[in-house]
């Protein structure tokens, strides 16, 4: 049995941080306002540090789980709550499904709910929890256990975690309607890696374009390592591949709205019946057909996460230092260049950008990483 003690944890802030700066303050000061202002004694701040703390019981063999440190997770008893997994999140409860089978809808323990973290939300699907039943089949989480293979995103300056504890997830990229975005892909390829997930890619829609012009596509992504194919719901192309990708494993199915996500799923099994609507013709963007992720149950074996159509995906908490390992290709230059610390942006002798003038790199994978290392990728 793991030994118990009693730890101080940091709770969220009464303010955050404004949308936008406006730099109002400064510009008063740097315009000499400041002597007629009148002087004033009022306190606007908190009561102090202590009041955003409390002591919590915990294992001190916690581990890091929901971006929280290891201190920060309350233990809970096996004899009052039982372990199960967050099945999908809506506004504030989620449908937690036990591991005896049972289905409870659940609010986050006030605690947890008020611990500081720089996510979104603290619970999201595909979480391993322990909740503490009530009446009526309801609940109350009470914790949640460590995550492995998440799949995140930047939202407003937070973290959005879109899915947690999957083994691999399918990027569904249409080649029409919405139109094909390539630096999107490599985006897409980024934070699978950041979140240690395996990628796969998926270029759907291949019944509204000649397939023939994407196979260079199809090839540079291959030899990647990364099972990229051409799919199609309506004529089942690639359908039976994607399917067997599928079995045994956690997947999670991420892409714009529009792409097909949810017309791919009803292809692999046609009884989730999962809502689809069509592109609008105006804008060629998709409309919002999935509303919340939702994890479900394959008959042939596994599950999957359908998630709701994204039309931004920022990456969360990466350095530009860290962009040259998400590129493979770039690895066999790197120690070439010149410089220790080459950004591999504007320095000269440097071997990235000579390789890539050789064409040993694609012109568009090196435009990708430009556009992630300062932050300005489409």
């Amino acid at each position: 049995m793991a030994k118990k003690k009693k730890v101080r944890v940091d709770l969220r802030k009464n303010r955050t941080d404004p949308p936008r700066e406006r730099n109002w303050t400064r510009g008063f000061q740097e315009h000499g306002f400041t002597d007629e202002a009148p002087s004033s004694e009022e306190r606007i701040r908190a009561k102090g540090e202590l009041s955003r703390r409390r002591t919590i019981i915990q294992e001190e063999a916690t581990e890091s789980a929901a971006g929280l440190a290891p201190s920060e997770m309350p233990t809970v008893s096996s004899e009052h709550c039982l372990p199960g997994r967050v099945l999908r999140v809506h506004r504030l409860m989620s449908v937690v499904e036990t591991d005896d089978g049972r289905i409870f809808r659940c609010a986050v323990r006030q605690l947890l709910r008020s611990l500081s973290t720089d996510e979104r939300s603290i619970v999201t699907t595909g979480d391993r929890v322990w909740i503490r039943p009530a009446l009526n089949d309801e609940g109350f989480i009470e914790r949640i256990e460590p995550r492995h293979g998440i799949l995140t995103r930047a939202s407003r300056r937070r973290e959005h975690v879109l899915v947690a504890n999957v083994d691999q997830v399918v990027f569904v990229m249409a080649l029409a309607e919405p139109e094909l975005k390539p630096h999107l892909i490599d985006r897409y390829l980024a934070s699978a890696e950041q979140g240690g997930i395996r990628p796969i890619l998926c270029l759907n829609k291949a019944d509204l374009v000649d397939p023939a012009d994407y196979q260079p596509l199809v090839g540079l992504y291959s030899q990647l390592g990364i099972p990229t194919f051409l799919t199609s719901a309506t004529r089942g192309t690639g359908i039976e591949r994607l399917r067997r990708l599928l079995v045994g494993r956690e997947t999670v199915f991420s892409g714009q709205s529009g792409v097909g996500k949810s017309s791919l799923l009803n292809a692999i099994q046609p009884e989730l019946g999962l809502r689809v609507r069509e592109v609008s013709e105006s804008t060629q963007k998709g409309k919002h057909t999935t509303t919340t992720s939702e994890l479900i149950k394959l008959s042939f074996g596994g599950w999957v996460v359908d998630t709701p159509g994204i039309r931004q995906f920022a990456l969360w908490d990466l350095l530009p230092e860290e962009m040259e390992g998400f590129f493979p290709e770039m690895r066999p230059f790197v120690a070439l260049c010149a410089y220790p610390d080459c950004t591999h942006t504007h320095e000269d002798r440097c071997a990235v950008k000579r390789a890539v003038g050789r064409r040993q790199m694609t012109a568009s994978r090196y435009t990708s990483y430009l556009g992630l290392f300062s932050g300005t990728a489409d």
